[in-house]
């Protein structure tokens, strides 16, 4: 009897390693979703092209860094900014030096196909009555580079009477404006790439792009495979990957990048919360 339990917990074990074996690789990649549709076919793409499964979650770059620090999982951390980045770095979730710039980001203003509030610059968005969206700028870095590009022009104050509402992410901040919610957002360049029939960009003048934002990416540290997270980070920069974020607009090279804003205009890196914001708002 002694002789067939062990015989039976040595098939059980077996069992089970074989199972684990043949479990297929899986990876966790926590993105901002400034790059969420380009990301979504990227993702799909990688796991035709390797059999890895791989489960995204889109949302604030804030909020999913808050979700990897909380459950200690997400094996990739691919926010909208290096702000977020930077971040992550500071709290021991990515090792320092380990992050890829990706692409782009240009900020601009969004507003319905059309333009029917004639919203033609920054001034524009501090004309009484006119509903004005941002990302919640403390979470998602669209509404931080929002808070900046007033700032810079000098119509934080005037501005901050028409900000009806502040997005949790840069997805929902696009959809107030094609869901004529507001008559405009302080977003991205891209967002009239996302959805063109019902959006459009307002360039800002070069001068008034506060900062070229980066989208970085990279391992966290409780990748489960850490090979294999860096081999999707490698992937989102192959040639294959840069066709698909440059089909739907972005910005794949600081020198593309730099044709919206000025010479010297500072490329990626961090910065707080604009003083007055902090402010009562009036």
């Amino acid at each position: 009897m002694k002789a067939k339990t062990v015989v039976l917990g040595g098939v059980l074990c077996l069992t089970v390693l074989f199972a684990w074996a043949q479990t297929p690789p899986m990876l966790t990649v926590m993105v901002g979703s400034a790059s969420k549709p380009p990301t979504e076919e990227l993702v799909r793409l990688f796991e035709k092209k390797t059999g890895v499964t791989v489960e995204a979650h889109y949302g604030g770059s804030g909020a999913m860094l808050s979700q990897i620090v909380v459950t200690h999982r997400g094996d990739i951390y691919f926010p909208g900014s290096s702000d977020f980045m930077d971040k992550a770095v500071a709290q021991g979730v990515v090792k320092a030096g380990s992050a890829r710039d990706i692409v782009y980001l240009v900020p601009a203003i969004t507003v319905p196909k059309g333009n029917p509030k004639h919203i033609e610059g920054l001034k524009d968005l501090v004309r009484p009555g006119i509903r004005l969206a941002i990302g919640r700028p403390d979470t998602v870095c669209v509404g931080l580079y929002g808070l900046q590009t007033l700032e810079k022009a000098g119509l934080l104050n005037a501005a901050k009477k028409n900000i009806v509402t502040e997005s949790e992410s840069c997805e929902k901040t696009a959809a107030t404006v094609s869901l004529g919610l507001v008559d405009a957002a302080l977003g991205w360049r891209d967002f009239g790439n996302w959805d063109p029939q019902h959006l459009q960009a307002v360039l800002l003048a070069p001068g008034e792009v506060p900062r070229i934002a980066t989208i970085p990416a990279a391992p966290t540290i409780y990748a489960r495979d850490p090979a294999l997270a860096e081999r999707f980070v490698l992937f989102l920069l192959s040639p294959e990957a840069r066709a698909v974020f440059q089909r739907w607009g972005y910005l794949c090279t600081v020198e593309a990048a730099r044709r919206f804003a000025l010479p010297q205009t500072p490329v990626g890196g961090s910065a707080p919360l604009p003083a007055e914001w902090t402010e009562a708002k009036p």
